[in-house]
């Protein structure tokens, strides 16, 4: 008998514009999003959670967190938009859950970390100089037709804009195929091909920042992980999904469900 994980990937409901490509988001707080978020963690709900782990710092945020979950718990806190609280919070207060658990690692304070993100800013911007110079331009991302068009806010924001309705059940499973997983991870890859003899200007972010996130998300885990019968949920950006999970496989000591199997078939609501 292994522990279990599920992964839940997900949009940032809140459009905190945090990523490198952000898919802008109606306001989930309005009525019929309500409704979809309802019906959607009466999906989720019969994976049977004893843990929700967040996509949120536990170093700098946990306190907060778990402030926030037990005014929701008392009546005495409103849900914001992030999927963190929208899904996450509402899961673990319908299993009488004392809490919630955060597990990502992004400490802005720490000066390794701090200098990560100067260099991605940084090479962010140089990033598409450099793929023209040396005739890459097909190794930069371009998201599918399908999802939308892009546009670019003054600050440099980068956003998906659908150019239809979707419900969020439909989103989430079309973020949580198979397929548009390993695409996110194709994507790294193939950025980071970017540069020519000493250039590794997206290589060095995706080793030293992507790949070792990760790799201490999935050790967060562990650490949350107290018996053979945990059943944790892992709520956390789409992007992330394949590397977590990957380490999950590969550590040997988890069962990895997959979070299609409760939100049902295409078409389905």
């Amino acid at each position: 008998m292994k522990p279990t994980v599920m992964i839940l990937g997900s949009a940032h409901l809140a459009n905190p514009g945090a990523d490198v490509f952000n898919l802008k988001m109606d306001d989930v707080l309005a009525p019929k999003r309500q409704a979809e978020i309802e019906h959607l963690v009466q999906r989720l709900k019969t994976f049977n959670p004893t843990k929700i782990a967040l996509e949120v710092d536990e170093a700098r945020f946990d306190a907060e967190v778990q402030a926030n979950y037990q005014g929701y718990l008392n009546g005495t806190y409103e849900l914001k938009r992030g999927e963190d609280e929208q899904i996450g919070f509402r899961l673990a207060k319908l299993f009488g859950h004392p809490k919630v658990y955060c597990v990502d690692y992004f400490p802005s304070d720490d000066p390794f970390w701090a200098l990560l993100g100067e260099l991605r800013e940084a090479f962010g911007r140089d990033l598409e100089a450099i793929a023209k110079a040396n005739n890459q331009v097909h190794l930069l991302y371009s998201p599918p037709a399908t999802e939308g068009k892009m546009v670019q806010d003054a600050d440099g924001t980068t956003w998906i804009e659908p150019d239809k309705y979707e419900s969020l059940l439909e989103m989430y499973r079309r973020l949580n195929q198979s397929e548009a997983l390993l695409a996110d991870h194709h994507q790294y890859l193939r950025e980071a091909r970017i540069g020519v003899g000493t250039q590794y200007p997206r290589a060095n972010w995706v080793s030293h920042s992507w790949y070792d996130r990760n790799l201490k998300i999935f050790v967060n885990l562990t650490r949350i992980t107290e018996s053979a019968d945990d059943r944790i949920l892992l709520i956390i950006g789409a992007g992330h999904v394949y590397l977590v999970q990957q380490f999950l496989v590969d550590s040997g000591d988890y069962i990895v469900e997959n979070p299609l199997q409760y939100l049902g078939e295409e078409g389905e609501e």
